[in-house]
C-alpha cells in the first residue's frame, strides 16, 4: 500500500515526494579561524616545551617541594581570610551605605573612598609599621581613665595579622561597592512584597534581597576574589614567606630565575582554574528560577501526601473561607493626606469600609487610588490622618492628640493582618511556587514548615494550581503568577485584602481567570479593597464603590448608586468614557 505525500509547492500532487538531502551552510571563516587557533596553539606549546632553557627538570624538582607548598598554603590561607573577611565588612558597609542613615551612608562612603583610594602596598607597609605610630592598642571609654584593654601593639599585630589585615581592609572596600550594586540591581517591587507580608528585616535581605542581588554580585565578586588571590604576592614586602616570596628566596640561592617563576606561575593558574569552577557552580545555583532550560516538576503524592489534580488550566478556583481567609476586618481612614514633594496626592481622604465588604476604588489614573492602598498597610507614611484595622491603628500608637510610629516589628506583626496583591505580581523570582506561600507564615506566624506546606497546597488547588508547586514564576502565565501572587497573600490568613490592579499587567485572555479567583473570594468573608479598572467586574462583585479623582474621594455608594445614578457630574463624565 503507497504512503501519501505531501506535495512540494509547484509540484503535482499526484508525483512522490522526492528524497531531499539537506546540506547546512558552510562557514569558510570560522574554519579559517579554527585552524589558525590550532595552528597558534601548537606553536606554543612547541615553543614553551621544547626549548631547554624554561628548565622544567628544575621545576618538576621544585614544583611539590615543601617549602613550595607552604608558601602556597600560605597564600590559599591569606585568600581565604581576606576573602571572608572582606566580604562580611564589605556586606556591612554595602547596607549601611543603602541605608535610610544619613550617618552611616556617609561613614560607609567615606571608608570606600579612603580605602580604595590607598594601594594596597602603602596599606601593608603602614600596618606593619602601625608600632611606630602607636606603641599600644587600647580600648576604654572615651575622654575618662577608664581602660578596658591595652596590648603592645607589636606584640599584637605581627607580620601575618598585618596582612590579613591590609587584604581585608583592602577588599571591603571594593567588595562594598560590588554587592551595593548588586542590592540596587534587585527590583523595588520585591522590597514592596516581603516588607507588604511583614518579613522581619534580616529575613528580608537574607533570603529575598541577597539571593537576587548574588546574579550580579557574583561575576564582579569573583574577579575580585582571582585579583585578591594575586595580590596576596603584594604581602612579600612585610616578608611574609607566601608563595612568590618563597620562589623569590628559593631563586635567589639557586638562581634558577625563569623555571621558580614557573613553579609560582602554575599553581596560580591552579588556584585560578579552581576559583573559575566554583564560579560557575555557585553562580548556577543562584541563577535558580532563572534558567532557560528548567522545567516545573508536579509534586507526587509521596511528597505532598495529596492526590494528583487537574491542571492550573483546567481546574476551577474554589476558595472555601475556613482555609483560605481570616475573618473581615473593618477598616477606617480618617483625614488621611499625602504629599510627593509639591505634588498632593491624597488630600483629607475619609473613609469607612465594614468588615466582610468588598470596595472598589475607581477614577482616573493619578488619582491616588494605588497610594491609598499603599498607606492602609503603611507601604507609604502619611502626612496627616490616620488608619485603623479593627480599632486598631496601622503603624502608630496614639498618646493624646499625637501619632507615634511604631518600631518596624510591630509595623511587621499588624502588618501582617492586611494582606496586598500586586499589579506586577512581584513573586520573589528565586524561590518556587511552594516557597513564595510558605516563607511569610514560617517567619511571620512561625508556622511549622509542614503545615505551612499543607496549607499552601490547598490555597494552589482552590487557584487552581496544585500541579505548580515545583514551578518558579517565570514558568507561569501572567495570570498563573497572579493566581500564586493571590494565594501568598492568603498564606497568612489577613483580615484585609488589598488588590492593586490585579489585571492591568494581563492580557485580556488571561484576566477572567483571576477575576474569577477574586470574585471567589467576595464571598470569603475577608474584607476586600481593589483598584480597578474593570469596571463591569467592579459593578458585579462589589458591594461599596468609592470614586476618587485628583486626591479626594468624590463619590461613593452601592454599584447601584454610582453606576446608575451618580451625584456628581464628574463621576458621571468618568463612567461615560470609560463604560
Amino acid at each position: 500500500m503507497s504512503t501519501p505525500s505531501t506535495a512540494l509547492p509547484g509540484v503535482a500532487a499526484t508525483q512522490p515526494t522526492p528524497a531531499l538531502r539537506i546540506v547546512p551552510a558552510r562557514h569558510p571563516l570560522q574554519m579559517v579561524g579554527t585552524v589558525l587557533a590550532l595552528a597558534l596553539i601548537l606553536l606554543a606549546l612547541q615553543s614553551v616545551l621544547g626549548n631547554p632553557r624554561w628548565g622544567w627538570g628544575t621545576f618538576a624538582e621544585w614544583f611539590f617541594a615543601r617549602p613550595v607548598l607552604e608558601g602556597l598554603a600560605r597564600t590559599l590561607w591569606l585568600t581565604a581570610l581576606g576573602t571572608a573577611l572582606g566580604f562580611a565588612l564589605g556586606t556591612v558597609l554595602a547596607l549601611a551605605r543603602v541605608s535610610g542613615s544619613p550617618l552611616l551612608s556617609a561613614v560607609s562612603w567615606g571608608y570606600v573612598w579612603l580605602f580604595r583610594s590607598i594601594p594596597l602596598l602603602v596599606l601593608l607597609l603602614l600596618l606593619n609599621n602601625l608600632g611606630y605610630l602607636y606603641s599600644t592598642i587600647a580600648l576604654g571609654v572615651p575622654f575618662t581613665d577608664i581602660t578596658l584593654f591595652a596590648y603592645p601593639t607589636t606584640q599584637l599585630i605581627g607580620v601575618f595579622t598585618a596582612a590579613v589585615l591590609g587584604l581585608t581592609l583592602n577588599q571591603a572596600a571594593f567588595s562594598a561597592e560590588v554587592i551595593r550594586g548588586g542590592i540596587l540591581s534587585v527590583d523595588h517591587g520585591q522590597y514592596e512584597a516581603s516588607a507588604a507580608l511583614g518579613l522581619p528585616r534580616g529575613r528580608q535581605i537574607r533570603r529575598i534581597i541577597l539571593p537576587q542581588a548574588m546574579r550580579s554580585i557574583l561575576p564582579a565578586a569573583f574577579n575580585d576574589v582571582i585579583g585578591l588571590a594575586k595580590s596576596t604576592s603584594v604581602v612579600y614586602v612585610l616578608a611574609l614567606p607566601e608563595l612568590f616570596y618563597t620562589v623569590q628566596v628559593i631563586y635567589r640561592r639557586n638562581l634558577e630565575v625563569v623555571p621558580l617563576l614557573m613553579v609560582a606561575t602554575v599553581w596560580y593558574l591552579v588556584i585560578l582554574t579552581v576559583l573559575s569552577l566554583a564560579q560557575r557552580r555557585i553562580e548556577r545555583r543562584f541563577a535558580r528560577g532563572q534558567a532557560q532550560g528548567e522545567r516545573s516538576v508536579s509534586r507526587s503524592p509521596s511528597r505532598s501526601g495529596r492526590r494528583p489534580a487537574s491542571t492550573g488550566a483546567a481546574a476551577r478556583p474554589s476558595l472555601a473561607a475556613p482555609a483560605a481567609a481570616g475573618p473581615g476586618a473593618t477598616v477606617s481612614l480618617q483625614g488621611v493626606s499625602k504629599t510627593f514633594g509639591e505634588q498632593t496626592v491624597l488630600d483629607d481622604v475619609h473613609l469607612e469600609l465594614r468588615g466582610g465588604s468588598v470596595t472598589a476604588l475607581i477614577g482616573p489614573s493619578g488619582a491616588g487610588k494605588s497610594t491609598l492602598l499603599r498607606v492602609i498597610n503603611h507601604l507609604e507614611r502619611a502626612d496627616a490622618g490616620f488608619v485603623s484595622v479593627d480599632g486598631q491603628l496601622v503603624g502608630y500608637r496614639r498618646d493624646g492628640d499625637t501619632l507615634y510610629e511604631l518600631a518596624e516589628s510591630e509595623i511587621r506583626r499588624r502588618r501582617a493582618d492586611v494582606g496586598m496583591v500586586f499589579q506586577s505580581f512581584n513573586l520573589f523570582p528565586h524561590l518556587t511556587v511552594l516557597e513564595n506561600i510558605i516563607e511569610a507564615p514560617m517567619a511571620v506566624r512561625a508556622v511549622p514548615r509542614a503545615q505551612a506546606e499543607q496549607h499552601a497546597l490547598d490555597l494552589l488547588e482552590r487557584v487552581g494550581l496544585s500541579d505548580k508547586a515545583d514551578a518558579y514564576p517565570r514558568q507561569l502565565s501572567g495570570g498563573q503568577q497572579q493566581r500564586v501572587a493571590i494565594a501568598r497573600a492568603l498564606a497568612l490568613q489577613p483580615k484585609v485584602l488589598l488588590f492593586d490592579e490585579p489585571t492591568s499587567a494581563l492580557d485580556p485572555e488571561l484576566v477572567s481567570e483571576v477575576l474569577g479567583v477574586i470574585e471567589e473570594l467576595a464571598r470569603s468573608g475577608t474584607t476586600l479593597v481593589i483598584v480597578t479598572h474593570e469596571l463591569g467586574f467592579a459593578r458585579h462583585v462589589a458591594d461599596h464603590v468609592v470614586m476618587m479623582d485628583q486626591g479626594r474621594v468624590i463619590e461613593q455608594g452601592s454599584p447601584a448608586q454610582v453606576f446608575d445614578r451618580p451625584r456628581q457630574q464628574r463621576t458621571a463624565d468618568f463612567l461615560a468614557r470609560t463604560l
